[in-house]
């Protein structure tokens, strides 16, 4: 399959993700900038690329799509993925492709919340994700935004899947998310036993199915993923009950994590992957607050890793660590030392990305009944039609 999309492809793309109609402006591209804290990379160079041939692709189509102008945005980068953005960005001509964020300098600068004033359709392929305040920002009502950190032209299958069926998983997903007032998950490591109750309780589920058709919301695209922020004990006397062990692989060792009260108190394993986490813990409290439970469903869609989170996580079974109040959680930038501190770090439980871990069960549990959605790393017959 093509790992590009023609311009055809494109505009039909822009129609499905955000369904253009009556009260629509314009359509802006969102880029960051490798600076001195940040270098470039080639992925990052590739994307870059891409995204100036896409606004010259779609700003050949605009009237056909019912817009006013299609824009490219260049800004420095955030930092750090999730953080937030800096106060303005450069929108310029078609044909510009900066290579550093210190070409800027000398150029007009608008400030992002006139862009978003002026253009109701975002899309952000990026470094770093600009999820978190997009999300944040959106809730002003004046645009809806698509955001695709690490993308890449390999990703560019994931684009074509039957995106009904995806919001017709996720979407049940969600359902069961509502209901449920716990998850359980059991992990195997080396055949020892790991389990975690995470407390859902006071919290709904979000559904993103990579469709965007009114303002006032931002996601992934690709997407395709049910997720809930676990209940992170705000309400005075009624603590979170999440608990348990959570064990996580970064690289060839698996880090045990001990957890209560929604966060990771301590690390329980031993080596230079768990030394590095320990000092993560104790230098950015922040950090330990599990901030997110996601069940992605592209994996059953034939779709592998790309070797980016963007797509990755919408495979299976993740957890975050840090970043929630763009989800609905109480966990923001302000609870982290600086900017570049702040991190939304999902970990993705699918046999490529951590083999040495085993998924055994994800079960939704609520007052009525227990669903077993995930029986050894794979989706039980929840989807089925009934």
């Amino acid at each position: 399959m093509s790992e590009s999309l023609s311009a055809q492809e494109l505009g039909l793309l822009i129609q499905r993700v955000f369904l253009p109609g009556e009260g629509d402006t314009g359509l802006a591209i969102m880029v960051d900038l490798p600076d001195e804290r940040l270098a470039d990379n080639p992925d990052w160079a590739e994307r870059r690329r891409l995204a100036a041939r896409w606004s010259r692709q779609l700003a050949r189509q605009q009237d056909q799509l019912g817009l006013e102008r299609v824009s490219l945005a260049w800004y420095r980068n955030a930092g750090s993925n999730n953080a937030d953005l800096p106060a303005t960005c450069v929108v310029a001509d078609l044909d510009l492709e900066p290579v550093d964020a210190a070409e800027l300098a000398a150029l007009p600068q608008t400030p992002f919340g006139t862009l978003f004033a002026r253009h109701s359709l975002i899309l952000a392929p990026t470094e770093l994700s600009a999820t978190a305040p997009l999300k944040v920002a959106a809730r002003e009502g004046a645009f809806r935004a698509a955001t695709m950190p690490g993308f890449l032209p390999s990703m560019i299958p994931a684009l074509r899947v039957d995106y009904g069926e995806v919001n017709r998983r996720v979407e049940l997903l969600k359902g069961l998310l509502d209901t449920a007032e716990t998850a359980r998950i059991q992990f195997a490591v080396a055949g020892e036993k790991h389990e975690l109750l995470l407390d859902l309780r006071h919290r709904t589920g979000h559904a993103s199915g990579g469709i965007f058709p009114r303002n006032g919301v931002a996601g992934n695209l690709p997407s395709g993923e049910a997720y809930i922020v676990p209940y992170e004990g705000e309400i005075a006397g009624d603590a979170s009950r999440t608990a348990g062990q959570l064990p996580v692989q970064i690289g060839d060792e698996v880090v045990v994590f001990n957890i209560a009260g929604n966060r990771a108190q301590e690390v329980l394993t031993s080596g230079p992957a768990s030394d590095a986490q320990r000092k993560h813990l104790a230098d950015e409290p922040a950090y330990a607050n599990l901030a997110e439970l996601g069940l992605g469903v592209l994996g059953d869609f034939g779709l592998r890793p790309a070797g980016s989170i963007l797509l990755d996580e919408k495979l299976g079974l993740h957890i975050a660590f840090g970043r929630s109040d763009h989800f609905g959680g109480t966990v923001g930038p302000s609870d982290f030392s600086c900017p570049e501190a702040v991190i939304h770090l999902d970990r993705v439980f699918i046999r490529e990305s951590q083999p040495d871990v085993e998924v055994v069960e994800v079960s939704l549990d609520g007052p009525a009944q227990a669903t077993v959605v995930i029986e050894h790393g794979q989706y039980t017959s929840v989807f089925d039609e009934s």
